[in-house]
């Protein structure tokens, strides 16, 4: 999966693009895809790319970039070097969001960005104004479409019913309509397809 900056973006943007991936190209994880080993976050950089261009064709600017670095160089903060409990995991993902964010602002500024759009790129990587952000509910539904797409059979492999049924009502209930429509598109082998069924029946009423 390759992507060039459409004729309408400045050159900026293309080096800001090769520079994020000569990053991520650095993951010392690797991930098959088409029967290829791929650095992990720059495959994961690439799919969440063609998913917001997918879901909104004409993405501005700081949304590409924000789906470029989302995870940039995520490897270099490993889950296991916080406490292996829920406030640890919660500390964990909210450093996370900050690091990839003075990641990505280190680069854009070296590109030659404004502070101004750096900011904008930041906030998309730190989450600050969804949902009420419209580019913010664009790269959440990217982010919720890669994990079905890419990351759920695993997480049903290794994780039980229940977590796994939690899992993905929160994921569901940060999607638009749009992103849930793509989502019920996508292919899911049987016991994905039991577990999402089991996620999206309404509750019980009492």
């Amino acid at each position: 999966m390759t992507d060039t900056a459409p004729p309408a973006l400045p050159a900026r943007f293309a080096e800001a693009i090769r520079r994020f991936d000569a990053a991520n190209a650095q993951d010392p994880n690797q991930e098959m895809a088409d029967g290829i080993a791929q650095p992990k976050e720059l495959l994961y950089a690439q799919r969440l790319t063609a998913w917001v261009k997918r879901l909104r064709p004409d993405a501005p600017e700081e949304l590409l970039l924000a789906a470029r670095c989302q995870h940039l160089c995520r490897w270099e903060s490993p889950r296991n070097t916080y406490p292996m409990t829920r406030p640890g995991y919660l500390l964990w993902r909210a450093n996370l969001k900050k690091f990839h964010a003075q990641k990505s602002g280190e680069i854009l500024r070296a590109t030659g960005y404004p502070e101004d759009l750096i900011q904008r790129v930041q906030a998309l990587n730190l989450k600050k104004n969804f949902p009420t952000d419209p580019l913010s509910r664009v790269l959440e539904d990217a982010l919720c479409l890669v994990f079905l797409e890419f990351q759920f059979a695993d997480l049903v492999a290794k994780t039980d019913d229940a977590k796994t049924i939690n899992a993905l009502q929160k994921s569901w209930q940060k999607m638009s309509e749009a992103g849930r429509a793509e989502a019920l598109k996508l292919t899911y082998g049987p016991r994905e397809q039991t577990l999402l069924a089991a996620a999206l029946q309404p509750p019980l009423e009492n």
